[in-house]
């Protein structure tokens, strides 16, 4: 959690965690010190606006093979061979994806392995606050839309894809040892621990990380900072892994002559 300040009001910077589990709660309290001073939410996503049929309908339109082609076809025997390999240690039997595009894939794994270990969307940072947001009447709004989100893995190239699909795969295979790590550091602050953690995957990967991370960092850092000169305090939930390093949201902040400070888990926060 950090805090911009601006002349009249200040903007909370969140970095969510998209799906949780029961054991994870409750959230850290400067969450909700954030909350009660914001007149405004805004996510990745306007998510009480947010239509499940059509979601689902988008995700189709844009992933799902329907000319006879095959995930094989696309990532190539060798890689298929590889992806085939892990996901069979993770008991996924990978042919059931066939007719996915592999950033289809990808997300559809990652979403079973997190939710074979218990983690659930409900209980996600996004969908705890749009309950509670809901409940208060206070207004949500949305940095991008799903067709845009959509746009931005459907125009990787294939060989991103199939990279993004073979990490997703490692990744799940050694999850157990790394997620309780990486839930206790977001919840202290840790920054070094999370910059390891969620950094390390991106380092080879230049277009993914340009398509997924860096470059919506960049337009959402200049979307805040116009926000600075309203009379509103905002508070704006984004993936975690958008807020480390030094082109993460905070840091191009600061960059762009803002004053910000991160928050912890401490008495006195304001």
């Amino acid at each position: 959690m950090w805090r911009a300040d601006g002349e009249t009001n200040s903007v909370y910077v969140l970095g969510s965690i998209h799906l949780l589990r029961a054991e994870d709660h409750p959230l850290p309290r400067v969450i909700d010190v954030a909350y009660a001073d914001a007149e405004i939410l805004v996510m990745e996503l306007d998510m009480d606006d947010l239509d499940p049929v059509s979601t689902q309908a988008a995700f189709s339109r844009a992933g799902v093979l329907r000319d006879g082609t095959t995930l094989r076809d696309l990532i190539g025997d060798e890689r298929y061979a590889a992806a085939e390999e892990t996901a069979a240690r993770l008991d996924i039997p990978l042919d059931m994806l066939d007719s996915s595009e592999p950033w289809l894939a990808a997300i559809t794994v990652e979403l079973m392995v997190l939710y074979r270990n218990g983690f659930d969307p409900r209980l996600g940072i996004e969908m705890t606050m749009t309950t509670r947001a809901a409940a208060d009447g206070k207004p949500i709004e949305g940095l991008e839309s799903v067709d845009e989100q959509l746009s931005f893995l459907d125009g990787l190239s294939l060989d991103a894809q199939a990279e993004m699909l073979l990490q997703v795969l490692e990744q799940g295979a050694e999850l157990r040892d790394s997620i309780d790590t990486m839930i206790a550091a977001w919840r202290r602050g840790d920054m070094a621990v999370l910059e390891h953690e969620l950094l390390e995957s991106m380092e080879e990967q230049t277009e993914l990380g340009d398509a997924l991370i860096w470059n919506r960092n960049r337009r959402w850092a200049d979307t805040i900072v116009t926000w600075l000169d309203d009379d509103r305090d905002y508070l704006v939930i984004v993936g975690a892994l958008h807020l480390v390093g030094e082109e993460g949201v905070p840091a191009l902040l600061e960059a762009r002559g803002v004053d910000i400070q991160q928050l912890r888990e401490s008495p006195g926060l304001r």
